[in-house]
């Protein structure tokens, strides 16, 4: 009986210790290393090596006492562009912001600022997704019924950008979705836009690929 109280000890000890370097080195992810982890976990994806790591009850036991992801992804709700998969992450390695069409409110910033301000993340991202819906909404037109409409309104003002260049409308609109949720994250007052001036988060854009997978960040 006392090995197995010594035994439990000692498991309780190292588990600790495991929770308090899983803060410290979360918590210190600059922005740079950040997007090397998305991409080199994209690439993962992409090559079908996938970690199975940061999962199962290990992880669970590790993030009871708290979260500390690396970087936020600001993301379009489509069931088929989930961050965690495409991105090869497990438990609490992202904070995940999803609404249709990446669109962002006040709710939605209010949760990036949670973020940056209480988890101490460094990196955000805007991802944004090829034949997105919300977007193809927005260029047919109309009025959609019910709350769907305020989707398309705030796409509107990329397709109005998207309208003035050359090429395919809907690639360009999608692009300039990003753009514009970026630009209203990096404008965001009083908070993120103070944060970004001083270094303290940085906020970048990416799409991604139904061909393949993979993610183009920018």
């Amino acid at each position: 009986m006392k090995k197995v109280f010594q035994g439990l000890t000692i498991f309780l000890i190292l588990l600790l210790i495991s929770s308090t370097v899983l803060a410290s080195s979360a918590a210190g992810v600059n922005p740079d290393e950040a997007m090397k982890l998305l991409v080199a976990g994209n690439k993962r994806f992409v090559a079908e090596a996938y970690n199975r790591g940061d999962i199962g009850q290990a992880r669970i036991a590790e993030l009871r006492k708290g979260q500390y992801p690396f970087a936020v992804i600001v993301d379009c709700s489509d069931s088929r562009v989930a961050p965690e998969l495409i991105f090869d992450q497990g438990l609490g390695n992202l904070f995940v912001v999803r609404t249709a069409g990446n669109t962002i409110d006040d709710i939605a910033i209010g949760s990036v600022e949670y973020a940056v301000e209480h988890l101490g993340v460094q990196l955000v991202l805007v991802l944004g997704h090829d034949d997105c819906g919300a977007v193809k909404a927005a260029i047919a037109g109309g009025k959609p019924e019910g709350h769907i409409d305020a989707i398309v309104q705030a796409i509107k003002p990329a397709l109005a950008v998207a309208e003035t260049k050359q090429g395919d409308l809907l690639t360009n609109t999608i692009s300039e979705n990003v753009n514009l949720v970026m630009n209203r994250l990096q404008t965001s007052q009083p908070i993120l836009e103070n944060d970004v001036k001083k270094g303290k988060v940085k906020i970048i854009g990416g799409v991604y690929s139904f061909k393949d997978g993979s993610v183009a960040l920018r």
